[in-house]
């Protein structure tokens, strides 16, 4: 009884593997034959995305009305609860006009409304208050995460006027502001932001000193003797940044910054696209040389 089981198991598996392979021998090669173009799995590709028309509405350019003004003012207090986003998105639609408007929400009491206004800056790409925003990275009594988003936005959209908010968030008393400011100063290519992280190298954190010493790779590419500042000590941070300093004191006057390295473009990654375009044709003629399709 269990040899005729064996033999019908068998027969069972053989009929399943021709069945796969006549299905196989039907499915066409991409881009050969006269057929429609199917996978070896027998897989209908998605159609291609279609363009669908602009519908959105371009910001305002014009100043604003006294009407317009009143308005938006009367939008801040909007910018913390559910409606936050919708009015974020009102105050995007004002456009430029409104970022004075915006500037006072940065001394507002509620926390969430002076986030939501650094935010709604950010998108506007108001470099006209990055004064402001650094006003409020350097506040010692407003929330850290508020100080650290507010140099951030900082740093993208003018990074020449942000040397001095770093250098006094350097020497803040909480460890993640320090840690914010190591970590933004490599986008600033100024030569007194080097000066300012070299003294974070011997932070009594170690992440704000590693934080410090990928910002000084990133901005100078200097190679120094290859140390374990994962599980360093205070003393030793401190000698090794006694190298950092005898570099510096030496190329500081002859030194100049080298040129950040781009990302990569569109077209790098239509390149790619189109690589794996081929590899999948040639997988497709490797199914055909091995199954015999026609």
């Amino acid at each position: 009884m269990a040899r005729w089981m064996s033999v019908g198991a068998v027969l069972v598996m053989t009929g399943l593997w021709c069945a796969g392979t006549e299905s196989l021998s039907r499915a066409q090669v991409p881009g050969e034959g006269g057929g429609e173009a199917i996978t070896p799995y027998d897989y209908e590709r998605p159609p291609e995305g279609q363009m669908v028309p602009d519908t959105s509405v371009p910001p305002n350019t014009e100043a604003l009305s006294e009407e317009e003004l009143k308005r938006a003012e009367a939008l801040l207090p909007l910018l913390e609860g559910k409606q936050e986003y919708w009015a974020i998105g009102e105050f995007v639609h004002l456009g430029l006009p409104v970022v004075p408007v915006l500037v006072k929400a940065l001394t507002m009491p509620g926390p969430r409304i002076r986030y939501n206004a650094i935010e709604t800056l950010s998108i506007l790409k108001a470099a006209s208050a990055v004064p402001a925003l650094l006003n409020t990275a350097k506040q010692p009594n407003e929330m850290p995460r508020i100080r650290e988003h507010a140099l951030r936005v900082s740093v993208r959209l003018d990074p020449s006027q942000t040397v001095e908010a770093i250098a006094v968030m350097a020497k803040d008393m909480n460890s993640s502001v320090r840690k914010s400011a190591a970590f933004e100063a490599r986008y600033v290519r100024e030569k007194d932001v080097v000066d300012v992280l070299i003294e974070l190298l011997v932070d009594d954190e170690r992440f704000v000193s590693i934080s410090a010493l990928q910002s000084l790779w990133i901005l100078t590419r200097h190679e120094t003797e290859m140390h374990d500042w994962d599980s360093s000590t205070k003393q030793q941070r401190e000698e090794w940044a006694q190298e950092w300093r005898d570099w510096w004191k030496q190329e500081k006057d002859s030194f100049s910054l080298p040129v950040p390295r781009s990302p990569r473009t569109s077209s790098t990654r239509h390149d790619k696209a189109w690589d794996r375009s081929l590899a999948e044709r040639k997988i497709a003629v490797l199914y055909q040389q091995q199954y015999g399709l026609s």
